[in-house]
């Protein structure tokens, strides 16, 4: 039976991922901040979802997470979905710097966690929920966006580092546009919105499959391929 463990699955993409995985028959180490909610998932499979309390801000998140496991008796799968995200534009700084604590320090807390186990192994796969938003800067996001394009960079980097060492990690690294969760929620609308439901079985079909990189959903792809062949001299002028 596989095991994955899920941190950030009380809500949104999270929880929609975790209920897939235990549909399919897995074992679940899930993860959150908020215990109600993890309690509520465990219902659905008792006897095969282990819940812990973590912050991935906090200084001992890497050691809960080992701890969980452990308790889990094992993982095949690490999957990383734990991020915060607002628009921005007055530049207030309590929300830049929390932005970059958690999707910064926290991600490179969690990912190293769970790198350093599957290193001890010789394998295992890592999958992150990132964003399209690390494609380019976006001015409405500044911490947001430049974080986001941190972990495409962390997970590339890994990637890398596993292949020269030997070691049989996988990464896949999901990078969907605007989904319809808690995270987006708000008066400001967003264009192109996904629904969390179809995101969530094209996570769990991106992790089978073992893919590398994938932009949800299709219209995201060509939206970011055109953003990425825009000259930095042209983009700084768009207004967004």
């Amino acid at each position: 039976m596989k095991k994955a463990v899920i941190i950030g699955a009380s809500s949104g993409m999270g929880m929609e991922v975790a209920k897939l995985l235990l549909a399919e028959g897995y074992q679940l180490g899930i993860a959150a901040r908020r215990d109600d909610r993890l309690q509520a998932l465990k219902q659905l499979a008792p006897d095969r979802v282990v819940t812990a309390v973590i912050d991935v801000t906090a200084e001992d998140a890497d050691s809960r997470l080992r701890t969980l496991i452990d308790e889990l008796g094992g993982m095949d799968l690490y999957f990383h979905v734990s991020g915060i995200g607002k628009q921005n534009r007055t530049l207030t700084p309590d929300i830049e710097l929390n932005t970059v604590n958690t999707n910064g320090m926290g991600f490179t807390r969690m990912i190293g966690e769970a790198y350093r186990y599957f290193a001890e192994r010789g394998q295992g796969h890592i999958a992150a929920l990132t964003s399209i938003a690390g494609t380019k800067g976006l001015g409405p996001a500044p911490s947001y966006s430049a974080t986001k394009a941190f972990q495409n960079v962390y997970l590339q980097s890994l990637e890398q580092q596993a292949n020269a060492r030997g070691l049989n990690i996988r990464f896949t690294d999901i990078r969907p546009g605007f989904v319809d969760t808690d995270l987006l929620s708000g008066d400001f609308h967003y264009p192109m919105m996904l629904k969390p439901d179809k995101v969530a079985r094209q996570i769990v079909k991106a992790i089978h499959n073992k893919r590398h990189v994938v932009v949800i959903d299709w219209k995201y792809a060509i939206l970011t391929a055109l953003w990425r062949r825009l000259p930095r001299a042209l983009w700084r002028h768009l207004k967004i």
